[in-house]
């Protein structure tokens, strides 16, 4: 893995660098490092509707290309890191997507958040709570996991659409604090205050269910 990632102080050589240096070669092998968190993306935001017709596979392989086309463009003025302006292509890709395979069944305002650079694909509640749960139950809950996923997702489905965006980009898509404010056009500070007090209101609801969290959380 190439050691010049994205928001690394420690970098010698950072991505934009090397692709300017190495062009497409270069792209390829900066995509590939930042696949796996590209893919949780596309888990997370791809309507369940089309997830039975659309490999998440074939989602990366069309923002690649996408990618390569306008890398001199990129180039030319970075208007952001490079991860999220993969990022952005994926979330574009996956619109393109949705309105291919769904049409006017994807109007619905509520399939979308506006964010700091536009709209993206709204993070998939059942996917989010899967994730969330993983982290906050204990394995001897195994048992009941069903139904308190049930109960967590409507939960997440009761949070502010903000404050739901900052936990699917902090927890569950792993940004950085940093990548995260740039995304909701936010300070760092206002994007982890959000995060820690949405992380917050979660933990009490969930405290409220018998047996929900375990001891130790």
């Amino acid at each position: 893995m190439n050691q010049a990632t994205d928001g690394n102080p420690e970098n010698s050589v950072p991505w934009t660098e090397q692709l300017r240096r190495g062009g497409q070669a270069a792209l390829a092998e900066a995509f590939m490092d930042h696949r796996g968190r590209l893919r949780r993306m596309v888990h997370l935001r791809m309507d369940r509707r089309v997830a039975g017709r659309v490999d998440p596979s074939d989602v990366l392989q069309e923002t690649y290309l996408d990618a390569s086309r306008q890398l001199d463009q990129y180039l030319a003025g970075p208007p952001m890191s490079l991860f999220l302006w993969l990022r952005f292509l994926t979330g574009q890709r996956l619109m393109a997507i949705h309105r291919q395979h769904l049409g006017a069944q994807k109007r619905d305002a509520r399939q979308e958040i506006a964010l700091h650079r536009g709209a993206m694909p709204e993070a998939d509640s059942l996917s989010l709570s899967c994730g969330l749960l993983g982290g906050l139950t204990s394995p001897s809950m195994a048992a009941i996991r069903v139904e308190m996923q049930v109960r967590l997702q409507e939960l997440v489905d009761s949070l502010d659409p903000l404050d739901r965006e900052i936990l699917a980009l902090r927890h569950y898509e792993e940004l950085t604090n940093q990548e995260a404010a740039e995304e909701l056009g936010i300070t760092p500070a206002a994007a982890s205050k959000r995060y820690i007090r949405a992380l917050e209101r979660l933990r009490a609801a969930m405290g409220r269910m018998p047996g929900f969290l375990s001891e130790e959380g």
